[in-house]
């Protein structure tokens, strides 16, 4: 792998044992030059309490080795052997190895690989833990018998309660893998997942698979027969194919609730992008097939669109935005007619309030801002909420009382804003992004928050609290190709579906179902967000 560097290291010493000799020295000689100066006594004293103080740490760290040796090794090695410029330290084998430039050798080591190699040893550990820790705790003294004991005497309410018990179904929630049946087997072997998006009623699965040869490839999954033990659902797909980048989709109610699928494609060569709404009536086997009218696959020239929405407020009635370069511009499916919002910035996230006229946009500058759609775009007042993120937003998510919105960003912040007071109240920790598009999925009647990281790890957080209650590995090894699309409901496959999360990564769908080990699986309920003065508050 790599070429032995020989230093003055013996063999089975510790790579940093030469250069404590020489701080000793030098300690030693800067302490008789204090020792001759009356004005540096007080320097020196503290000096010498630094150096107590360091050797008593060193000593209980040395305790602590002794009794722990399993992880002491590769902390020790860590802390005390130093960084030379085109070499890597192995703690385990005590030995410095030559990084070799990626382009000269056919099997190089090089930093990114050591990276790619501590971090897959890392997710197949916690894979190990998972799959032997049944039962887990998201918070100390809450368990399943402490929850119902403290239900039954009173010390919760029913939200308190409902909320605690979700949390705790989350954090029991076992993997299994979920059988797709499809009419061409070949093809699920062969096309890997992109992303998937479920439907209002978490009864189908939206889902854009890149094929082989190049190019996305379209497919509509039946959940209604996700259920346990046998996790088996169907796969409907059309004849649908393109080779064009899809950046954004979601589900658009036209004739009836999530009648269409809307789709921003990506322009390629002399071909312009466009939005496109696509019946899922033309799924083969849908079972709401026949009910939307003939005819009604339409397609928008909309050059550059990084985002889009669907609008369900009745003053934008048939209506969707897509989110261009410093421009949102806003088309009625209907009637054809457009309206254009020139902004500062590429708009990359949308969503449209329903309770207000209101339409909210991230944009790459770190700007959210909201249209009022009752203004027109020549007026000076359409701008009606503005708040400001350090980096590009990538989600928004608007809490159904549209008092709160949820964003993420690409430095990796998830952060909870008050609309009415226009500042974060909370801050959602762990989340990992550099530099891609990552969605939230927020889920209040759960009360829970779930986010796919840039290194391929699902975190699941408390609304309430931001407190992290799981962390899932991906169940394959992590790379910027392998980055998981999940999907969240408490009833996957309608009203009698199994609640839990899906996940399809690679060529694989998984389900992360319930426990029944948890208590109280079939109750339901709501809770509310804490005032800002309430947020320590369980």
């Amino acid at each position: 792998m790599g070429m032995l560097l020989h230093l003055w290291i013996p063999a089975g010493a510790p790579a940093g044992t030469e250069m404590d000799r020489n701080k000793c020295k030098s300690r030693r000689r800067r302490g008789r030059s204090h020792h001759q100066s009356p004005a540096l006594g007080q320097c020196d004293s503290s000096e010498s309490r630094y150096t107590t103080g360091a050797s008593q740490s060193s000593q209980d760290s040395a305790h602590h080795d002794a009794e722990s040796p399993s992880t002491s090794s590769s902390r020790a090695g860590e802390s005390s052997v130093p960084d030379l410029p085109g070499f890597y330290f192995d703690p385990e084998k005590n030995r410095y190895f030559r990084l070799l430039p990626g382009h000269n050798n056919c099997n190089p080591l090089t930093k990114e690989g050591i990276q790619h190699k501590e971090m897959e040893s890392r997710r197949l550990q916690l894979l190990q833990q998972e799959d032997k820790q049944k039962k887990k705790i998201t918070r100390l003294g809450f368990n399943a018998s402490s929850i119902l004991r403290k239900n039954q005497l009173g010390f919760l309410n029913l939200s308190s309660y409902c909320r605690l018990s979700h949390e705790l179904r989350v954090s029991c929630m076992e993997r299994k893998k979920v059988e797709i049946q499809s009419s061409d087997p070949s093809a699920l072997a062969s096309d890997r997942f992109n992303f998937i998006l479920a439907d209002t009623t978490s009864d189908r699965l939206f889902t854009v698979n890149d094929v082989k040869i190049g190019g996305s490839k379209y497919g509509i999954i039946d959940l209604q027969g996700l259920k346990a033990p046998t996790f088996q659902v169907h796969m409907h797909e059309n004849l649908y194919f393109t080779n064009r980048k899809v950046n954004s989709v979601c589900w658009a109610s036209l004739n009836h609730l999530d009648s269409h699928i809307l789709l921003c494609l990506m322009g390629l060569a002399e071909t312009p992008g466009c939005a496109t709404l696509l019946p899922a009536s033309l799924f083969v086997s849908n079972p709401q097939a026949g009910t939307d009218q003939p005819g009604m696959l339409c397609s928008f020239r909309i050059p550059g669109a990084w985002s889009c929405a669907w609008s369900l407020n009745v003053q934008a009635n048939n209506c969707f935005s897509t989110g261009l370069s410093r421009r949102v511009l806003l088309t009625n499916v209907v009637t054809g007619h457009r309206q254009s919002y020139r902004t500062n910035s590429d708009v990359l996230a949308q969503q449209f309030a329903v309770k207000t006229p209101l339409l909210f946009n991230g944009c790459r500058s770190g700007e959210i801002f909201a249209i009022d759609l009752r203004s027109s775009s020549q007026a000076k007042g359409w701008k009606a909420t503005q708040i400001f993120h350090d980096s590009a937003v990538t989600s928004v998510q608007v809490f159904k009382e549209e008092q709160y919105l949820m964003a993420s960003d690409m430095a990796g912040k998830i952060q909870l804003w008050d609309l009415r007071a226009t500042k974060c109240v909370r801050q959602y920790e762990g989340h990992v992004n550099e530099y891609a598009y990552l969605p939230l999925h927020m889920h209040e009647e759960e009360g829970i928050l779930v986010a796919v990281g840039q290194d391929c790890y699902t975190r699941i957080w408390s609304l309430r609290d931001a407190h992290l209650l799981r962390t899932i590995p991906s169940p394959c090894p992590t790379s910027k190709a392998n980055i998981p699309s999940v999907a969240f409901s408490p009833r996957l496959g309608g009203p009698r579906g199994a609640p839990g999360l899906l996940m399809a990564v690679q060529q694989d769908l998984y389900c992360f179902s319930y426990s029944s080990s948890c208590p109280d699986s079939q109750m339901e309920g709501g809770w509310e967000l804490p005032s800002v003065s309430d947020e320590n508050d369980l």
